[in-house]
């Protein structure tokens, strides 16, 4: 899968995630996909209900260690 950006939220908690998260797809390209990477365990949930409510597309999700990975198509 090609990851067109990535951003880093260790150490951030909600809904610092998602607010980084909506900012960096206002800056991709319809069908791009951003990675964000997360130490909030709540950001599991969090991102589930922001993809549902703004119908940009939630690939992936997956925990690797104290990581949460979460991988978004853009809209």
């Amino acid at each position: 899968m090609q990851i067109d950006k990535e951003i880093d939220t260790r150490g951030l908690n909600c809904p610092l995630p998602i607010l980084k998260a909506k900012k960096a797809l206002a800056e991709l390209h319809s069908g791009q996909v951003l990675k964000v990477v997360s130490t909030d365990a709540g950001s599991v949930r969090d991102f589930q209900a922001f993809a549902k409510q703004t119908g940009n597309e939630l690939i992936d999700q997956e925990t690797v260690d104290a990581d949460y990975i979460h991988v978004l198509r853009r809209r």
